[in-house]
């Protein structure tokens, strides 16, 4: 239960979803968390939950991860604050729908610097802390960075481009003992796909259908996310570096017959 006592840990896009679920799995877990996200009064709850978890109090930061501005503050209070860092978990993330008939720029450019971008500046700006702590790094990637799937076209390409980062940045650090992996989720029970543009009805067909598209015949949760993250995080997996992780209920491996 104390896998990461002594341990700082910073997850950006811990307001919901996958990364809250993370944020309270690593607070049980004896993890010092600096939280970010954009919706204040949601992190403020993920942080009660940790709190109870661990009766320990996160460092809880609003910000806009793809403002520079905000990610330098984001970095600098976390190290203030606890005076080290050790594990960066890159969670935040958007999708929006369309194809390259109907993406426009401004999607484009939306999605690639949430998706993207941010993760490489928020690293470049963590990654001297994490030599000191020999550390390491998780990216929140998807099953669509591996597979290809018609209609989400920029989120695909921006996700495919976090697995390829994951794995060049795993080897530039590797001799400085900085591990670097990622988790590529399946459909998980999150607000994703309606942020994105899918509607109530919509969104249950696409439940429904994702009993077919995933090997074990549901959708994910976020604590099974969480708990594969816990793991890339931890000494556990201290021989483990470059990998991209399918936690997709086999999606990855499933194709038309």
């Amino acid at each position: 239960m104390a896998a990461f006592a002594g341990k700082v840990v910073l997850i950006t896009g811990a307001s919901s979803g996958i990364g809250a679920a993370t944020a309270v799995h690593l607070a049980r877990l004896g993890a010092s968390l600096s939280l970010t996200g954009r919706n204040i009064d949601n992190l403020e709850k993920v942080g009660r939950q940790c709190e109870e978890s661990s009766k320990q109090k996160p460092l809880l930061l609003k910000g806009d991860i793809t403002n520079e501005v905000d990610t330098k503050n984001i970095v600098d209070t976390t190290l203030g604050h606890f005076g080290r860092l050790d594990v960066l978990v890159n969670n935040a993330g958007i999708l929006e729908m369309g194809t390259i008939e109907t993406t426009s720029l401004e999607q484009y450019d939306r999605v690639f610097n949430t998706n993207v971008r941010s993760i490489y500046h928020l690293t470049q700006l963590a990654v001297p802390h994490l030599i000191k702590s020999q550390g390491n790094i998780v990216n929140v990637s998807s099953v669509n960075g591996i597979r290809s799937f018609p209609g989400v076209l920029a989120y695909n390409m921006s996700k495919t481009a976090v697995d390829q980062f994951t794995r060049c940045v795993a080897l530039e650090l590797a001799p400085k003992k900085v591990r670097v992996n990622s988790v590529n989720p399946g459909v998980t029970l999150t607000e994703l796909q309606k942020r994105g543009g899918l509607d109530e009805e919509s969104y249950q067909k696409f439940l429904e259908r994702s009993k077919e598209t995933h090997a074990l015949g549901r959708a994910g949760n976020p604590d099974e996310v969480a708990n594969a993250i816990a793991f890339l995080a931890s000494d556990a997996s201290s021989f483990i570096t470059g990998v991209n992780l399918p936690v997709d209920g086999g999606r990855h491996a499933m194709c038309p017959r």
